[in-house]
């Protein structure tokens, strides 16, 4: 068995593991400008069925950018994937990464009105920043998705990015396509049941490393 074992230096085995993705995505077509992201994906799940779930809104990789370059902020759903952004290369355009899932404040107004603590984030991250960029990337939580698509339909927010990639089985497709109905707002959504708060982090730094 060890013999079999591919001899790769520690420092070329992200090298190489990229080198395999492209190997076996063959003559996959991908979105000209969306490759990085999807091979990132793969890298992080090892599953090839991104080549085909992930939904890109026309030039969503070009504004994205765009919006980092103006110092857009990114705003998520668990501390997972706060933790998993390269916040020392956001912070060279002046960006920063908030999750509020933890903030007394959300707890009490997600009691209040008899929601998810993560459609409670995305109601303060309205308030707080109305004058500034924002990226949401959502691995986790669909109601999240929900009241994003709520506050943007009432006009009281406008995200340069949706990340939309939460995982699991209750209201997750849904969710999603919720997103994929909005005309005037960038996204990157896997649709279906897949995602997780590591395929939303992994996209954020996609994008950070295309800078």
């Amino acid at each position: 068995m060890l013999n079999e074992l591919e001899q790769v230096k520690p420092a070329d085995i992200e090298k190489r593991s990229f080198e395999i993705i492209t190997e076996e995505l063959g003559d996959t077509k991908l979105i000209p400008g969306t490759e990085p992201i999807v091979k990132r994906c793969i890298h992080t799940s090892a599953d090839f069925d991104y080549a085909d779930h992930l939904a890109f809104s026309d030039n969503v990789v070009e504004r994205a950018l765009q919006a980092v370059r103006e110092g857009a902020s990114i705003v998520t759903d668990t501390q997972m994937v706060k933790a998993g952004i390269n916040k020392k290369r956001l912070a060279q355009y002046g960006g920063e990464v908030h999750c509020f899932m933890s903030d007394e404040d959300v707890a009490q107004a997600a009691c209040e009105n008899g929601t998810t603590r993560a459609a409670a984030c995305m109601d303060k991250a309205a308030e707080l920043f109305r004058d500034r960029k924002l990226i949401f990337a959502i691995g986790n939580a669909p109601t999240a998705l929900v009241r994003l698509y709520e506050l943007i339909q009432e006009g009281r927010i406008r995200p340069e990015l949706i990340i939309a990639v939460p995982v699991g089985f209750v209201n997750v497709v849904q969710s999603k396509e919720l997103i994929l109905t909005l005309q005037d707002t960038p996204y990157i959504v896997a649709r279906g049941r897949k995602g997780g708060s590591n395929i939303a982090a992994c996209i954020c730094n996609a994008l950070l490393y295309m800078m």
